[in-house]
């Protein structure tokens, strides 16, 4: 019983470090300079969007894509008048980002 207590802590504990490094991601990428855990800023809230894509694990790198390189000019707008602008940051640091807005369901 001690051994899964303990293996039940040190997943925990992984997976809450992981957490807080994509929420860390998210900060410096910029990200919640226009996005909010759970009500719309600028851009959709991320429990939004992880509403609208849940379900199809393919979105993730989708959705990772469409952050790195924004709305291009001339598509139509999903979430609003705005556009998203390109994100700079590492493409893995992005989906990392994505990954952890997808578990906010």
């Amino acid at each position: 019983m001690e051994k899964v207590l303990a293996l039940f802590l040190c997943l925990f504990t992984l997976s809450s470090g992981a957490l807080q490094a994509s929420q860390m991601l998210a900060m410096q990428s910029g990200c919640l300079g226009c996005h909010k855990v759970d009500v719309k800023l600028v851009g959709p809230a991320f429990k939004d969007v992880a509403a609208k894509y849940a379900g199809d694990p393919a979105e993730i790198d989708r959705l990772a894509n469409k952050v790195k390189a924004g709305s291009p000019p001339g598509e139509p707008l999903i979430w609003g008048a705005i556009a998203m602008p390109p994100n700079q940051a590492k493409l893995e640091n992005i989906r990392q980002v994505v990954e952890w807005i997808m578990t906010m369901k």
